[in-house]
């Protein structure tokens, strides 16, 4: 006889139904553990289509009623095909797997269901995130009389239009028309701030993009030429961009040399350190930030280089005053008359998630120099990375010296007539034949309008042997490819040669 099916009512988490929600939260773990256990790559390969069909195929007006029933179809149609961050093969974007204490904290903040928008809704969730932003700020080395302040927010895309959005209200303060705002930033930072600039009514063409040196660092003497453009053109630069980690070579803008262009010019500083924010905690490292404590404003994302669960962004300013700029007060949530710190006032968001606590149990459990190590780990993986390859792989060519834990690379057959329409085809090619594989993952780019793969390193269980069997495998699927070309395009034997 089958168990007579549990209420709507017992299925909330409560002291009441303590042994019923606990057992289904084991009971998802044992399936979860199962299926890490039996992974054997970061992917299946499966193709969207099949992964459309599966979820497409679920009827959700047919409820089944048994957890162990809903959980073998999930795995069927999502944990089967999961991407698997934690695998040393996956090396695509910048998906660290997490570390065991934010995932506890991640499970007890979601089944209290704090909300971060009022003080009575969270208490002392509160100033757990109050703390976390003032030891943040402590960090990037905001000296007195800075009174800094920030808020947590849902990713590295927030946080830029955040702080885009103070350095526009701040300019409209000052009397600058909207239409003759003018943002800079390198021509590899990231698309948010172009995204960020239309949102806030600049419009795309208010973003200037500055040229970077070879190293893809913002050009400090490219920069100054520019600012003087702007200014000449009788537009006013409202903000500058730096970046403290590219997303595709890590790359950290020489802070210092911005700032002073900045402030020459009056424009706000805003620092991307998403990807390059744990160098505040890197032992090895953090002298890559000199400057930082210069910005205006700071994005930080620990769902990078902190090894958070997603979602997971900080974005901080010197000045906590300019959070002026995103208050609004409702009569139902946070009267203009009331005392209660309520972090809604700080925030683009009302309800949001209390993502600083994994932070928190993170640094309690293993210390901010444990957190940092992991980070200096993966930046001397990618040297030794770049050292073998630049060494033993001939038929690998390299755009640039990593930075960061990012190697830029592709396939190039060193005696081959391949033209660059056939090198972009084919390094598409061997990506998506790694994917297919269920072996490994990489992702894609564009330097100079060529194409380019790229090794993302953010799993401190990775070895070199792991990172080289990567490559191994894309020159193995590049030799393939060729083999199927016209002899025309062909390797050719040294012989052959000239």
């Amino acid at each position: 006889m089958s168990p007579t099916p549990p209420s709507a009512r017992q299925q909330i988490v409560h002291p009441r139904h303590a042994d019923h929600w606990r057992a289904q939260i084991d009971l998802g773990l044992d399936r979860l553990q199962r299926r890490m256990a039996g992974m054997t790559g970061p992917s299946t390969g499966c193709p969207p289509t099949t992964a459309e069909a599966l979820a497409g195929g679920v009827d959700l007006d047919r409820p089944l009623g048994d957890l162990g029933q809903a959980l073998t179809e999930l795995e069927r149609v999502w944990l089967d095909d999961a991407v698997w961050f934690a695998d040393p093969g996956y090396a695509a974007h910048l998906n660290p797997p997490v570390v065991a204490p934010a995932l506890v904290a991640d499970c007890l903040s979601t089944a209290m269901n704090t909300s971060m928008d009022t003080f009575d809704q969270s208490v002392g969730a509160t100033f757990i995130e109050r703390a976390l932003v003032a030891w943040t700020a402590s960090r990037i080395g905001w000296a007195q009389p800075a009174a800094p302040d920030g808020v947590f927010t849902s990713g590295g895309t927030q946080s830029n239009l955040q702080g885009l959005l103070l350095a526009r209200d701040t300019a409209r303060e000052a009397g600058v028309p909207l239409d003759r705002m003018r943002v800079l930033c390198s021509a590899d930072a990231h698309f948010s701030v172009s995204t960020g600039a239309r949102l806030l009514g600049l419009g795309a063409d208010a973003v200037v993009a500055v040229p970077v040196d070879r190293r893809h660092r913002m050009d400090p003497d490219a920069l100054a030429v520019s600012l003087d453009a702007v200014t000449e053109a009788g537009d006013v630069p409202i903000a500058v961009v730096a970046t403290a980690g590219t997303t595709d070579f890590g790359a950290v803008d020489p802070l210092s040399e911005v700032a002073r262009h900045a402030r020459h010019h009056g424009a706000w500083l805003h620092v991307d350190a998403a990807y390059g924010g744990a160098l505040l905690v890197s032992p090895r490292h953090r002298d890559r930030l000199a400057g930082i404590e210069l910005a205006d404003s700071v994005t930080v994302d620990f769902h990078k280089t902190w090894f958070q669960p997603v979602a997971c962004s900080l974005l901080l300013v010197r000045d906590g005053d300019s959070l002026r700029h995103v208050a609004w007060h409702a009569d139902y949530l946070n009267p203009p008359e009331g005392t209660d710190p309520h972090q809604v006032d700080k925030s683009l968001q009302t309800t949001r998630r209390f993502d600083a606590l994994k932070v928190w149990l993170t640094l309690r459990v293993m210390g901010a120099d444990q957190v940092g190590g992991l980070l200096d780990d993966l930046i001397d993986l990618a040297g030794r990375a770049h050292a073998a390859l630049s060494t033993e792989y001939p038929d690998i060519e390299i755009a640039a010296p990593p930075e960061l834990t990012t190697l830029v690379f592709r396939c190039h057959p060193l005696h081959s007539e391949l033209g660059e329409p056939e090198l972009t085809e084919l390094n598409q090619e061997v990506r998506q034949r790694l994917y297919a594989s269920g072996a490994a993952m990489v992702a894609a780019t564009r330097v100079d309008g060529r194409q380019f793969l790229k090794l993302t390193l953010l799993n401190p269980l990775a070895t070199l042997e792991d990172v080289l069997a990567i490559v191994d495998r894309a020159c193995g699927a590049m030799a393939e490819l060729t083999t199927e070309l016209p002899r025309a395009h062909r390797s050719v034997e040294p012989a052959e040669v000239g």
